[in-house]
């Protein structure tokens, strides 16, 4: 099945079409047993969400026309390769008060765009870089 045939019919998945959920070792579902854990064949790695399958949910989310909710699960897909200490400084940034200026949120951007590959995340940092500079949410 294509992705772009995707319904709310197919949502949730991993109940209703979990021919399409594979991990980023290609496991299936049906292939994630505690028989298969006991024999060691499956790790963490297996267990976690994929860019694919968050892109996959974003897609049923657009049939129904909530485009903002696909918009939040195309840029979580961007950030699954970004490390978890980074989005924990992009997040302290992002709080009031906390980022020096806009060029701070800039920098945010520029590396979530070149080194990470995360083009619609990057234009929400900016977003935000202009937002606050309007409301004076900078530490200033």
């Amino acid at each position: 099945m294509n992705r772009k045939n995707l319904t709310a019919a197919d949502y949730p998945l991993a109940e209703n079409r979990a021919d399409l959920v594979r991990g980023r070792r290609g496991k299936t579902l049906a292939d994630l047993t505690l028989a298969a854990l006991e024999r060691g064949e499956v790790q963490m790695e297996d267990l976690r969400i994929t860019p694919a399958a968050l892109t996959m949910q974003g897609d049923i989310a657009r049939t129904e026309h909530r485009d903002k909710l696909a918009g939040n699960f195309d840029r979580a897909a961007e950030l699954i390769d970004v490390p978890q200490a980074y989005l924990m400084q992009i997040y302290e940034l992002l709080r009031p008060g906390r980022a020096r200026d806009r060029s701070a949120l800039q920098e945010v951007a520029d590396t979530l765009r070149t080194t990470y590959n995360a083009p619609q995340m990057a234009a929400f940092i900016e977003e935000a870089g202009e937002v606050y500079h309007r409301r004076g949410l900078f530490k200033g």
